[in-house]
């Protein structure tokens, strides 16, 4: 059971003060004698034992504050000194539970107190009796749906506030997958290439002074190239709103005649009547790439066959292809190829990708609508 706290040990206190104070305000006409006794002499007595026993459920009321209710509201038929305990209990109701139970509770209330004028006849007339229920138990009952709706609005704000946190988490950490996956396939690209360059010197270091000259300028060049692009997804990192920098369906060009700067050598076949959407045009531009970058990891010196074929209400179809010097990794292994998928998916698209029997094929469709 829950620990009960200092804090509501005071306002079950003050409650009961309460209850105990409108119980002895509503029979003070018969203990000051003017009105008359109930006949024979003890139903009095009876009354002040069930008003005192009404008064002891202030400390259960929380528990079961319905069944609380509508016992108080019996006993309140033909107990004067119970009243106060039955309005603390309508209340609790009212407070406690949502107004689809509150509100009927009420209505019996009422009917209790018409039962009391006929039980326990007022010799001024009922009227007056019937009146000071009313005002008495609805001022329980609406302050206690206002109390009710408060507190429903606080929980309402601040599980909304909490989604919202959440859903901030969510796109932090979105935005943190993109970054990371642009700067995969962005610096990837250009560090292969100097990986290649670097190792072609290495391993000829007796090669002519053209060939060590080009091989150092396509180094400058990249190195250059993959800072600024660093420099943009940083410079995206700091603004405070902005995108990543994105590729077009034009830059595969770009991209391919720097390929073959680096030695490598590719093949492009495209066969596309107009230009492409910019969503299908910025993924065919990673497919190309990524192709591009696991070719020069894993089939250096073999040649890449890079194919763009389609047209709008057919789709897109992206093919890399090229021979292997070794084993292919896993997929497990590819990070790269992890994120090209959630992009082809995101594009609502198809991708392929495995060994065939001469080397290794990536291939993807993507939806061009008509």
């Amino acid at each position: 059971m829950k620990r009960r706290r200092v804090r509501d040990w005071l306002v079950d206190t003050m409650l009961f003060l309460f209850a105990a104070l409108i119980g002895l305000l509503a029979a003070a006409d018969r203990l000051n004698g003017n009105a008359p006794m109930p006949d024979p002499r003890w139903l009095f007595d009876v009354d002040q034992i069930l008003g005192l026993l009404a008064c002891g459920t202030i400390w259960i009321r929380k528990r079961w504050p319905v069944q609380v209710c509508l016992t108080l509201l019996a006993v309140g038929t033909i107990s004067e000194l119970s009243a106060g305990a039955m309005i603390v209990s309508l209340f609790t109701v009212a407070v406690h539970r949502p107004p689809k139970v509150s509100l009927p509770v009420f209505g019996v209330s009422m009917a209790a107190a018409g039962i009391f004028v006929i039980v326990r006849p007022d010799p001024g007339g009922p009227w007056g009796t019937i009146v000071w229920a009313l005002m008495l138990q609805g001022a329980a009952v609406g302050w206690g749906l206002f109390i009710h709706h408060r507190r429903q609005l606080i929980i309402s704000l601040k599980d909304r506030a909490d989604r919202a946190e959440t859903e901030a988490q969510l796109r932090a950490h979105q935005v943190r997958e993109e970054i990371a996956r642009e700067m995969h396939d962005v610096l990837g690209h250009r560090l292969s290439l100097l990986s290649v360059h670097a190792g072609a010197l290495e391993y000829n270091p007796a090669a002519a002074t053209e060939d060590i000259a080009r091989a150092a300028k396509v180094i400058r060049e990249s190195a250059h190239q993959a800072l600024q692009d660093l420099r943009e997804v940083i410079g995206v990192l700091r603004a405070p709103v902005g995108e990543l920098p994105q590729p077009t369906f034009a830059d595969i060009n770009t991209l391919i005649n720097e390929s073959r700067r680096a030695g490598m050598t590719v093949r492009l076949h495209q066969q596309l009547p107009r230009p492409v959407p910019d969503l299908v045009g910025r993924t065919s531009y990673r497919i190309v790439q990524e192709g591009l970058t696991n070719a020069r990891k894993h089939a250096h010196g073999q040649p890449v066959r890079v194919s763009l074929t389609g047209g709008q209400g057919e789709g897109i179809t992206v093919e890399v292809f090229n021979t292997l010097n070794e084993p292919v990794p896993s997929e497990t292994d590819s990070q790269g190829l992890k994120g090209l998928a959630e992009r082809v998916a995101l594009a609502e698209g198809r991708l392929e990708h495995g060994p065939t029997t001469d080397g290794w094929r990536l291939r993807a469709w993507l939806p061009w609508p008509a």
